[in-house]
């Protein structure tokens, strides 16, 4: 049977908000959030926290979190997810990556990107949502002041991802296809990760700065695995204000989990 493993790439140095990992979420530091989220996840044989710094290593193990010390120079979470993947005493066969901002994660999304290996044909997993008519008017709404937010995909039939864009694809001449919106969590099988760490940037990657791109412009399929959020809020932690708006969404919407202690269930 396949070993499916998540990594959180966690790293002190976030120039919008340093020392992010360690920021507390409604009394909960945000590394081990996700690393509760993850752990409650389907599908998922082991939990690692990839790091190069003592700090965030040393707050990681305190709350009985693996770890793997990564290379300062890897120069995103892909290539400190391989890193990690690369020293974990059993290889993995799949291997999550988890950003470690993603507080708000349902561990059934999590766990819907591990079941869509059970196709062998997938190299590269990845979620998206369907969005309703007030979704789409909130991302077009947020594009206005903030263009560079949000990032759609389109599907072939097969759901495969044809393109990921910073603009809201496809356009809508007239009602038809669904407008998904991407999710960044992305599994993949491990002799897949470690070809895409070799590639160089693709010229489409550059453009729309979208890592994922790399994958579709050397002819690597990406599968996208349509999820459904359940009612709650999509959110990811870039600066000390989107901390706050995470805890309020909490507060409003409830904890995802009964205990961020790694034991924790998803609540009902």
């Amino acid at each position: 049977m396949a070993k499916t493993v998540v990594v959180i790439p966690a790293r002190w140095g976030s120039t919008r908000f340093p020392g992010k990992p360690l920021a507390s979420v409604a009394g909960v530091p945000m590394v081990q959030r996700v690393w509760a989220l993850a752990r409650a996840a389907e599908g998922v044989d082991g939990v690692y926290i990839a790091t190069d710094d003592q700090r965030i290593a040393d707050a990681a193990r305190d709350f009985d979190a693996y770890v793997v010390m990564t290379p300062e120079d890897c120069r995103n979470g892909t290539e400190r997810a391989h890193a990690a993947a690369a020293q974990m005493a059993e290889t993995p066969d799949i291997v999550i990556n988890l950003q470690g901002d993603a507080v708000l994660t349902p561990p059934w999304v999590i766990g819907a990107v591990a079941g869509a290996f059970a196709d062998p044909a997938v190299r590269i997993a990845t979620p998206a949502m369907a969005l309703d008519d007030a979704q789409l008017a909130a991302l077009e709404a947020h594009k206005t002041d903030n263009p560079a937010s949000g990032t759609t995909v389109v599907l072939d039939c097969n759901f495969n991802a044809l393109y990921f864009s910073k603009a809201i694809i496809p356009f809508r001449r007239r009602p038809g296809a669904p407008v998904y919106r991407h999710v960044g969590i992305y599994g993949y099988r491990r002799e897949t990760l470690a070809g895409l760490v070799k590639l160089p940037e693709g010229v489409l990657e550059r453009t729309e700065g979208l890592e994922q791109l790399r994958a579709l412009e050397n002819g690597i399929p990406i599968r996208v695995i349509p999820v459904d959020y359940r009612g709650r809020t999509h959110w990811s932690v870039d600066s000390p204000d989107d901390l706050t708006a995470a805890e309020d969404l909490i507060a409003r919407e409830g904890e995802l989990l009964t205990a961020y202690d790694g034991t924790g269930t998803v609540r009902p």
